[in-house]
Formats: structure tokens, C-alpha cells, sequence
């Protein structure tokens, strides 16, 4: 079982940068494909970026391809989401997932564990 807990959103400027911590909770975090998708008011959750479980690869959504980072912290049970260059259609709620192991990191269908989500809002 893993507990999930997001936080650093707030408000911006359009490009501004902001970065996202989730901190989970159990001693096997390094054995978990972590990642993070984002829910704007009307839309459906999408892919935002996953790091594999042991730091080797990253994926990103092409809309965030360039302007955000994936990173991870074993040793502090922590994931996070380095964001630059932010523009107004980034405005919505950030989520960090989990799952042990290898997964389909992309599809929301491919995780377990879900946080409660973090508000980032791009002012233009």
C-alpha cells in the first residue's frame, strides 16, 4: 500500500516556473514507476510525465515535451515535477500516481495509487 500526498502548486505568471513535490509514503519506493497527469475544469485527466522505477527512463506528454522535468529522490520517498516556461492552457490539477514495478505509464489504467491532486493555475 502506498499513500500519495502532492504539493507546490499555486498560482503563475505565464512563464513563470513552478515545481511539484509528491512524497509517498513505505520503504519500496524505488521498486514504483511513478507519474504525473493533470485534470483541467472540462477535460478529461491526461499524461503528463512518468519516471521508471529505477530512474533509468523518462516520458512526457508532447504538450509538456522541453518545458517539464521528471525526477525522482529515492532515498526521500519523493517524485517531482520541475515546470518552466508555463502557459495558461497548463492551468489545472496535478496528480502524482503510482504503481510497483513496470507499467503502461502513459494510460491512467496503468497505476494504483493516486494522490489528491494540487492545484496549478498560469495566469496570462
Amino acid at each position: 500500500q502506498v499513500q500519495l500526498v502532492e504539493s507546490g502548486g499555486g498560482l503563475v505568471q505565464a512563464g513563470g516556473s513552478l515545481r511539484l513535490s509528491c512524497a509517498a509514503s513505505g520503504r519500496t519506493f524505488s521498486s514504483y514507476t511513478m507519474g504525473w497527469f493533470r485534470q483541467a475544469p472540462g477535460k478529461e485527466r491526461e499524461f503528463v510525465a512518468a519516471i521508471s522505477r529505477r530512474s533509468g527512463f523518462t516520458y512526457y506528454a508532447d504538450s509538456v515535451k522541453g518545458r517539464f522535468t521528471i525526477s525522482r529522490d529515492n532515498a526521500k520517498n519523493t517524485v517531482y515535477l520541475q515546470m518552466n516556461s508555463l502557459k495558461p492552457e497548463d492551468t489545472a490539477v496535478y496528480y502524482c500516481a503510482a504503481r510497483a514495478g513496470d507499467t503502461y505509464y502513459q494510460f491512467e489504467y496503468g497505476y494504483d495509487y493516486w494522490g489528491q491532486g494540487t492545484q496549478v493555475t498560469v495566469s496570462s
